[in-house]
Formats: C-alpha cells, structure tokens, sequence
C-alpha cells in the first residue's frame, strides 16, 4: 500500500489528518509516536433514546457504532490496537476510553496484546443526561483505559503536575469533569466528542512538550485541538470526510490568538490546568522529538 496522502496539514506541520481505515492507513507506514488516545466505537448504537439539552434523541451515532455481536466486535478491537501497538515508542503509554459496552472486550485485547495496563481512570461527568425509564441508575461516567507498551520498559508520568493540579495531594483515577460545553461546538457537532479538559489532562499527564500524538479514530480531533495548545504534535485518522473537515475548522481556528486565549481560559476555569499569566505549562521539562511524519 503506498504511503498515504495528508487530507490536511497545518501550516507549521504540528496537525497532519489522513482519510481512511485507520487499520490499512497504519500498516502502510513506519511512525513511532510518544502516546496514543483512542476514542473507538463503543457498540452502543442500538436504537434507544437519550436526552440532549432537554430534547430526546436518538443514541444511534451511526452504521460504525452499531455492534456486530461480542466475538466480533472483540476481534474487531484487537486488531486495531494490535496495529497501534505497532506505531508506539517503546515507552510509550496508549489510552482508550469505553464504556461497558465495549471497556471489558479492549482490556482484554490490551491483556492479549502484552500491554501493561496501568489505570482505569473512571471519568465521572458533572453533567449527564437523565435516565428516562427510571429503571436503573443514571449513566453518568466514562473509563478510560491506561496502558504502556511494553511490561518492563519504564513510561512518562508528570506526577508532580497531576498534584500541583489537584492542589498538592496525589491525583486518584477518579476524575470529575464536565461533558463537552457548547463552546467547543463552535464548527460543528461530533456525535460523540469529547471535552478539551479530559484530553487535556491526559496528554500533559503523559507526555512531554513536542512529542507525538496519534488518535486513529480522531472524529472532530479533540486530541489534536489539546496537543496544540499543548504545544505537541499530532496525526489524526477518521473515515468520514464530514468529520476531518470539521477538525480542519477547529486547527484553522487555532490560526487566531485570540481563539487560542479564550479556549486556554476556558480550560483553566474548568480543570485549573493553566496557572501563570504566559500560560506555560507548570513542572513540564522541554525536549525535542525528532522526525517529521512520511507525508
């Protein structure tokens, strides 16, 4: 297969997108990357009804979200994380998120696969929607899985600036944040985006300045908008040509510093991550990452 072609590239190459299946796209390419984020299909389409902003809607996202039955959809994980595995330094850490619909079958594929899965962290959303059958418990979490490559190489942990955010104790895998806020809609709406303080606190968690970022389902690239602000590099895979132009719109928009101030502020009202008036990060060590992507 040959090497692929950048659907887009941003003008100082920190934001590259690439169109197609991101299983065949990373077996046509030799990249490692410093942290993966996966947000995969979590099989949940199934034709119940959820509430947004009041409204009842559907929680179909689409033929990609629909489960093809438990083997299936268990092969169907491995073999993309399989590929991931692949494209990782070897110290380097991948995070997945999931919800029982699918966290179960990743872990165990991550198991399989002779990842070492350090934390679930448990995302609990300060505001989710109401569970209208009143039958069961309100789903108001998300687990995101925490994994480096490799049992015995050593991975990155900024333990000193989870504290520093969690006002000087150790940071718990139990994070309260909120869901994705209509600002971050400003080009669009992914059906299942995530929020900037989540990928936020993930990539400076695991990562240093200038490292590499890949997330193979990048939907509206929430990961790509936070490595940005963040001062990392990121690729960022989807099928959906609706979806990579609306990333696009988001990097573009990132073209403005007034743009980037007002998100960056708006982050530090949500999860306090930003201290000082230059809004450098606190405790982050400069390095350099070497080479550019092959396209």
């Amino acid at each position: 297969m040959p090497t692929p072609t950048a659907f887009y590239k941003s003008q100082d190459k920190d934001f590259t997108l690439i169109q197609g299946d991101c299983v065949e796209l990373l077996n046509s390419f030799d990249f490692k990357f410093d942290m993966i984020f996966a947000d995969p299909p979590y099989h949940l389409s199934n034709g119940g009804i959820s509430i947004q902003s009041g409204v009842p809607v559907s929680v179909n996202k689409g033929k990609w979200d629909k489960s093809q039955g438990f083997e299936e959809d268990y092969k169907f994980d491995k073999t993309w994380l399989a590929a991931c595995r692949e494209h990782l330094k070897s110290d380097g850490t991948i995070w997945v998120s999931g919800t029982y619909h699918n966290i179960f079958s990743v872990a165990r594929c991550l198991t399989e696969l002779d990842f070492k899965i350090l934390n679930c962290i448990t995302w609990v959303k300060t505001n989710p929607p109401p569970n209208l059958s009143c039958r069961y418990f309100t789903y108001s979490a998300e687990y995101i899985l925490w994994a480096r490559k490799e049992q015995k190489v050593g991975h990155y942990y900024n333990y000193e600036l989870m504290k520093e955010i969690n006002g000087g104790t150790q940071m718990r895998d139990v994070w309260t944040l909120p869901a994705i806020a209509p600002w971050e809609k400003s080009c669009g709406k992914h059906p299942t985006q995530k929020p900037l303080c989540v990928l936020s606190r993930i990539i400076q968690a695991s990562t240093k300045p200038g490292a590499w970022i890949l997330d193979p389902f990048t939907g509206s690239s929430t990961t790509g908008i936070a490595a940005t602000l963040l001062g990392r590099r990121f690729l960022g895979i989807d099928q959906e040509e609706k979806f990579l132009e609306m990333s696009r719109a988001r990097r573009e928009e990132l073209n403005s510093y007034n743009r980037r101030g007002e998100l960056l502020e708006k982050l530090e009202k949500q999860a306090k991550l930003f201290r000082d008036s230059d809004i450098r990060v606190l405790g982050e060590p400069q390095a350099y990452y070497g080479p550019e992507l092959p396209f």
